[in-house]
């Protein structure tokens, strides 16, 4: 669902830089740099991320290594809430629950501290962009597994293309997927 206002949506778009061929040749990169160093576009992104925690009753945030991080901290100081970060396997000190995924060519984990999350709590996932979906689709099995319920998952870009929604669908089971911008 893309639920952003057209002007908020253009304001944020046009602060993505496309950069061809990187990180290697063939890829078209959208670098959010330019974003973030825009004081209006990197407010204006960080309320809208944080009324769409409000909307959907999120207790606590949850941003995916490393770009969500830049997003999701911002975010739950404007909502209010926790954040939890969810990181690279062996990240993170003491005790981690742990969750592999396939990539394209090979396998990646991701860790999360399980005494951060409750069972009464609602997490939002936040991330710069949805692409294939298999970090954010681990990072709802993680949430689970740590007793907590998943709020639903927001995202500034989503790469339509790439079909992360549609893998992400049954791992929802109902929770809303919001994208500021679908490409």
């Amino acid at each position: 669902m893309n639920s952003t206002a057209e002007p908020t949506r253009e304001l944020l778009l046009s602060r993505i830089r496309d950069v061809q061929d990187y990180p290697k040749p063939g890829v078209l990169f959208k670098d959010i740099t330019p974003l973030l160093a825009d004081p209006v576009a990197f407010t204006t992104l960080t309320d809208s991320l944080a009324e769409l925690c409000v909307r959907h009753g999120a207790t606590k945030i949850v941003g995916l290594e490393a770009r969500g991080f830049i997003l999701a901290a911002p975010v739950a100081v404007r909502a209010g809430l926790g954040f939890v970060p969810v990181r690279k396997a062996g990240k993170l000190p003491g005790a981690t629950l742990g969750q592999a995924y396939e990539l394209e060519y090979g396998t990646a984990e991701i860790e999360i501290h399980a005494e951060d999350l409750s069972a009464d709590d609602r997490i939002m996932v936040i991330d710069d962009v949805l692409a294939t979906g298999g970090t954010a689709e681990a990072s709802l099995q993680l949430i689970r597994r740590a007793g907590a319920q998943v709020a639903g998952v927001s995202v500034l870009m989503e790469l339509g293309f790439l079909a992360g929604r549609a893998r992400l669908e049954a791992a929802l089971r109902g929770a809303p997927l919001e994208a500021l911008i679908t490409l």
